[in-house]
């Protein structure tokens, strides 16, 4: 049976019926004032009533809960490395473990280019679905900002539009609601500053930051997460050799804290070990050490980086590889 027949056939209002009342991501609650944006908790997070871990716990909002928020504040000096508080209905929450989001469903494409196309989350979470014999089962949530490679479109008989995306490490398909996830356009990423000769991308682990220099001068500086143990980020000179728009990460370790994230975007990689500079979806906790070995950044601040660095990805590609990458030096 062909995927679309699939798809089309006799499981449809197992798709309807999983995502009645999802796209709407209504916050749990409303105050009067107007939001200026919103937030999905990354784990379960204890909300207090002021901006302080000393302050009075009110209670506590599970995993994927999407928040508004009203406003942000540096709180108490602890952590130093973040003292960034945010304010919702409920109380307030250390934002750490909020992952700034937004509500924005998107028309799907009624056509997919030959090779498929790259796709990026635009909704806070959405569910993910593989096929498991006759029927289907929960794969993944897909949340904002990730990234997906799509191979087609299809509908149910509810006529609903539906994307298939292949899983680039496990192999197969996973579909999602077309209307959770925007076409990434050309011009987003497009190289970038491409006349500069001499780049070159300085981590510091001790600052926890990430510096890129053109001709000697820093042009851009973030905050970044590096390896949580000693030597998981390795020191020294090293090359962006390969690059790919999004890729799915796993790996079962033995300190027990092993991870699987489909759809990382923006990777540059730096050594053939899979030590890369990509974004980060799973945690806000910029500035101190959390990673495997990889740099976490921002998404936005990884793209920037994606575009920057050489080598540059083929205009409608999803990967490049080169010895001639730019340079990257990770200090101690």
């Amino acid at each position: 049976m062909q995927r679309r027949e699939f798809l089309k056939l006799g499981l449809a209002s197992l798709f309807s019926l999983a995502f009645t009342g999802q796209r709407r991501f209504r916050p749990v609650a409303t105050l009067q004032e107007q939001p200026i944006l919103l937030g999905r908790t990354v784990s379960s997070l204890r909300y207090y009533d002021r901006p302080s871990l000393n302050g009075v716990e009110l209670g506590y909002y599970v995993t994927d809960t999407v928040v508004n928020i009203y406003e942000s504040r540096i709180g108490d000096p602890e952590p130093r490395h973040n003292p960034i508080w945010l304010r919702t209905d409920q109380g307030w929450v250390h934002s750490s473990a909020v992952q700034f989001v937004r509500n924005e469903p998107a028309t799907p494409l009624t056509s997919i280019p030959n090779g498929g196309f790259l796709g990026e989350i635009c909704v806070p979470f959405t569910q993910a679905w593989t096929r498991k014999g006759d029927g289907l089962k929960r794969s993944y949530r897909y949340y904002y900002g990730s990234t997906h490679w799509v191979t087609s479109l299809t509908t149910d008989s509810f006529g609903n539009p539906w994307y298939e995306i292949v899983d680039d490490l496990f192999g197969g398909y996973h579909y999602i609601d077309a209307t959770h996830l925007r076409a990434v356009s050309e011009d987003e990423v497009t190289p970038i500053r491409t006349s500069v000769a001499e780049k070159k991308i300085v981590i510091k682990l001790g600052e926890q930051k990430l510096y890129a220099y053109e001709n000697g001068r820093v042009i851009l500086t973030a905050r970044c997460s590096t390896g949580a143990f000693e030597g998981d980020t390795p020191v020294g000179e090293f090359r962006v050799e390969r690059k790919q728009p999004s890729r799915h990460m796993a790996a079962n370790e033995e300190r027990g804290n092993g991870f699987d994230l489909p759809g990382v975007p923006w990777v540059s990689f730096i050594s053939w070990t899979g030590v890369s500079i990509h974004g980060t979806y799973w945690h806000n906790d910029y500035g101190r050490p959390r990673s495997h070995g990889c740099i976490n950044l921002t998404p936005a601040a990884s793209k920037w980086i994606y575009r920057w660095t050489l080598p540059n990805v083929p205009r409608g590609g999803n990967y490049v590889e080169s010895k001639d990458g730019t340079l990257v030096l990770v200090e101690a």
